[in-house]
């Protein structure tokens, strides 16, 4: 017997005949001896709609009230589905994220989670019922509901299965896997069968759909083994587990692409400590995230700074550095949304060199310009024009060897 948390995210529970076929995968999983505790997102499409309904009310919706609303989305999902295995003869108990309760910090929309206690749901497991627990939201310490931000359900899912440490967690969704690149972009793109904790955290930070960042993060920091399945077959997904020595011999494990980055640009900035610090602070007092950097010496103590933000996030960026390039004397802020980033990522990298000249030459050969770099020990990015991003990609899942038939 085994303690198994299932998560469903929107698709598979997007109406009343995807939540019963849910249900009959949630009995079958019971059936075999296992304790069962399920994660629900709400139903795909709900969450905009909700949020739209606010805007059409105010363009700048209360965040606190906005949560309360989101809210609602999964409240009704894990109903439903209570419904659904209780009229088919077992017991299920639906509970929210303030009721286990689920505790963030205040930061509505996108709050963290501080601690989930396991009681609640451990007592309502010894009394053999099937847990169903509302995603993507909790509570924060004044009572407040909170959400978690988008892909939520799965950090939800994930933490709980730390919390009361069970022995896998399932992520259900509309793929049956991790693969090597995007099979809408590379054709031969193949379905890995494992992935270490920390290629599928670079993966999911570099335009990776599949899991929800902080979701691999907490997988990561407390061993949780994530399995990545598809909700709408039975076939075996892909285990997100710790390093494996054999991982190593795979020297890339994926390609990855962006495409909704944005590129920017301060020119002739004065050359003297303190001022970048003085441009990315604000930056991140605006709540901006920044992903590559370069700094480019000129001549008379001047230097150039390129960043890259995300593209929704490039208008609201440019206001502020170039208010920020106004106040320390910069010459001009310019920005440039024709971009993408194609990211090779593996733990062979570790013990392989060459592998970052090896990517460089494979795409000037095609005659791909690269833009910007950025490296980590297990990761290497490159910035290319955006009408060269797809091509990129498949030269690179061929030149390291992805394309290869086992």
């Amino acid at each position: 017997m085994s303690l198994i948390v299932q998560k469903y995210g929107g698709t598979s529970v997007g109406d009343l005949v995807r939540i019963r076929e849910v249900a009959k995968r949630v009995a079958k999983t019971y059936d075999a001896g296992n304790d069962v505790v399920v994660v629900l997102s709400a139903m795909s499409g709900v969450t905009d709609h909700l949020i739209q309904m606010a805007e059409v009310l105010t363009d700048s919706p209360n965040r606190r009230e906005l949560d309360v609303l989101m809210a609602t989305g999964e409240q009704t999902t894990v109903a439903l589905l209570a419904i659904a295995l209780t009229e088919m003869g077992y017991k299920a108990q639906s509970i929210l994220g303030h009721q286990i309760p689920l505790l963030t910090d205040s930061a509505h929309s996108s709050a963290r989670i501080v601690n989930i206690p396991k009681d609640q749901v451990k007592e309502l497991l010894d009394q053999k019922k099937i847990v169903v627990v509302a995603g993507f939201q909790g509570v924060d310490p004044g009572g407040n509901i909170t959400t978690l931000g988008r892909g939520g359900s799965d950090t939800s899912a994930v933490a709980i299965a730390a919390a009361i440490q069970a022995d896998v967690c399932e992520i259900y969704t509309d793929v049956d896997g991790v693969y090597t690149a995007d099979p809408n972009v590379v054709p031969k793109a193949k379905k890995l069968s494992t992935i270490t904790h920390d290629v599928m955290l670079e993966m999911s930070g570099l335009g990776a759909k599949v899991l929800q960042i902080r979701s691999v993060e907490f997988a990561k920091k407390y061993g949780v083994p994530v399995h990545v399945r598809s909700s709408f077959n039975e076939e075996e997904g892909t285990m997100v587990v710790n390093e494996d020595k054999d991982m190593e011999r795979m020297v890339v494990a994926g390609v990855t692409l962006a495409k909704s980055d944005a590129r920017i640009t301060v020119t002739k900035v004065p050359d003297r400590p303190g001022i970048a610090a003085q441009v990315f602070q604000a930056v991140a007092d605006a709540g901006i995230s920044v992903d590559m950097i370069i700094q480019n010496t000129r001549s008379g103590n001047m230097t150039d700074i390129t960043f890259t933000v995300g593209g929704a996030d490039y208008k609201r960026t440019l206001e502020v550095v170039k208010k920020v390039a106004a106040e320390i004397g910069a010459e001009d802020v310019a920005g440039d949304t024709d971009i993408a980033k194609v990211s090779i990522t593996g733990v062979g990298m570790k013990s392989h060199s060459g592998v970052a000249a090896r990517m460089f030459r494979a795409l000037a050969d095609e005659g791909v310009n690269i833009m910007m770099i950025s490296t980590s020990e297990i990761r290497v990015s490159c910035v290319v024009e955006l009408k060269y991003a797809e091509l990129a990609t498949r030269i690179l899942h061929t030149e390291f060897g992805l394309d290869r038939e086992d």
